[in-house]
């Protein structure tokens, strides 16, 4: 029998797979072509956009730094081990990814002024460190981290649970205890995994709004990150700023993803 020819299959398989990637590059496009280089400089010379892209850069590497710390354990025990509660655990953290912006912000905000006895969390941390949380910096990072780390931590579940834990066993006859086996074996094996999960975690931090909203404020020079600053610059009517950002935003992600990504290939070779 004849075998018949592949060419529907693939024009079937292509058509339908261009339809999200076509989507995309639209939008891009349509933002450059939106913009000119004139309005984009003018855009990016403005000090509250500059204080905004020093105060992102610098949020989203921390959140990222602190997602994949806390990740990594997290994930580890939730592939490897079978404890009390883990299934509530692992429903916990898959709470962020389902819960609409605004609620995490106006959570984040309940949280930390919710009254017990005399003091609240944000009086508290003021007092005892110096710290304010609400509509400053800090809380820029806690808004990102609450999201970035849920995506880290599914991130690396996979990693754990694509690797083969024979490795593990070995070195726990051969004397290593658990948490030998686990700095000497499991965490060299899912360094790639660890640059991949950093690398959505601090992009999914670039892009994180409603929570930030509510939680940070939008005050200029202060709690401006690129994300607000695209939804200030509506506000006054600069549309051609809040393109201009848009695509600073993009260009930041598409530099991070490359740069990550070829770092963790090589780390994979």
């Amino acid at each position: 029998m004849k075998p018949r020819s592949d060419v529907p299959f693939f024009i079937v398989m292509a058509g339908l797979s261009s339809c999200f990637v076509v989507l995309i590059a639209m939008l891009i496009a349509a933002d450059i072509s939106f913009t000119s280089f004139h309005e984009f400089r003018h855009a990016i010379s403005k000090p509250e956009i500059r204080a905004s892209i020093r105060l992102t850069l610098l949020t989203c590497t921390v959140s990222a730094i602190s997602s994949i710390w806390v990740a990594t354990p997290l994930a580890y025990l939730l592939t490897r081990f079978r404890f009390p509660g883990r299934a509530i655990v692992d429903l916990i953290v898959d709470v962020p990814l389902v819960l609409p912006p605004l609620v995490l912000g106006l959570s984040l905000l309940i949280l930390f002024h919710l009254p017990v006895g005399d003091w609240t969390l944000e009086s508290w941390l003021r007092d005892t460190t110096g710290i304010a949380v609400t509509h400053h910096w800090p809380a820029i990072v806690m808004a990102q981290f609450c999201v970035a780390c849920a995506f880290a931590v599914r991130m690396m579940r996979g990693t754990f649970q694509q690797m083969d834990r024979r490795a593990e066993d070995v070195a726990r006859t051969l004397g290593c205890n658990h948490g030998q086996a686990f700095f000497h074996v499991a965490l060299p094996q899912a360094g790639p995994g660890m640059v991949a999960a950093t690398t959505i975690a601090w992009a999914r931090s670039l892009g994180e709004f409603g929570p930030i909203l509510v939680f940070a404020g939008a005050t200029r020079m202060k709690t401006e990150v690129l994300s607000t600053s695209v939804y200030l610059e509506l506000s006054i009517g600069e549309l051609g700023s809040a393109v201009a950002v848009s695509l600073l935003m993009v260009g930041i992600a598409i530099v991070v993803l490359v740069t990550l990504r070829w770092i963790g290939t090589g780390i994979a070779r």
